[in-house]
C-alpha cells in the first residue's frame, strides 16, 4: 500500500526512526511505550496487517473486519482523490479494494476514487455496530501482559473429531 500511495521506499531505517521517535515520546516505564501493536481479532489472536495503539482500550484494539476494511477503503480512496494524478500502482490498489465494497466495481468504473469512497461510506453505514462481547473483554483482562499486548497464539485447525 505504501508503494502505491507514496513516493519512495518504506525502508527499515525509516521504520526504526519512527519507532525511536515514539520511544522518545513515551519513555521506558510509560505504559504506552509500546505504541504500535497488532489489532486483535474477536478470538484475541493478532490480526495480520492491522495496527493499533497500545493506549487504546481493548474495545478499540479488536478489529471488526467488514467495518474496519470499509473505513480503510474510504480513507484510501479519499487520499487518492485528493492527489492531482494517481499513479498506476494507486489505480491497481483501488481496483483491488473496489472488489471488497458492495457496488464498488461499478462505482470505480467511473474512474474517480471519490465514487469508490462514497460507495464504501454507504456500505459502512449499513454495517451494524456490534459492541464487543463482555466475555471477550473479561477473557482479555485475564491474559498475561504479553498476550494482552500481542494477542494469543493461533491454534491450528484440527482435522477429524476428537
Amino acid at each position: 500500500m505504501h508503494g502505491a500511495l507514496f513516493d519512495g521506499d518504506l525502508t527499515v531505517a525509516a521504520l526504526v526512526a519512527l519507532l525511536r521517535e515514539e520511544e522518545r515520546a513515551h519513555p521506558a516505564g510509560d505504559p504506552t511505550s509500546l505504541a504500535h501493536l497488532p489489532a486483535l481479532r474477536p478470538d484475541l489472536t493478532a490480526a495480520r496487517g492491522q495496527l493499533t495503539l497500545s493506549a487504546w482500550p481493548v474495545e478499540g484494539r479488536v478489529a471488526t473486519p467488514p467495518a474496519d476494511l470499509l473505513a480503510a477503503i474510504v480513507r484510501i480512496a479519499e487520499f487518492v482523490a485528493m492527489r492531482e494524478a494517481a499513479g498506476l500502482a494507486a489505480t491497481r490498489l483501488l481496483r483491488r479494494l473496489a472488489d471488497e465494497v458492495p457496488g464498488g466495481p461499478e462505482a470505480y468504473a467511473v474512474q474517480h476514487p471519490a465514487a469508490l469512497a462514497d460507495a464504501a461510506r454507504t456500505a459502512l453505514a449499513a454495517v451494524p455496530e456490534v459492541p464487543l462481547a463482555a466475555e471477550t473483554v473479561q477473557r482479555w483482562a485475564a491474559l498475561d501482559e504479553r498476550q494482552r499486548l500481542f494477542g494469543v497464539p493461533r491454534v491450528p485447525h484440527q482435522r477429524g473429531r476428537a
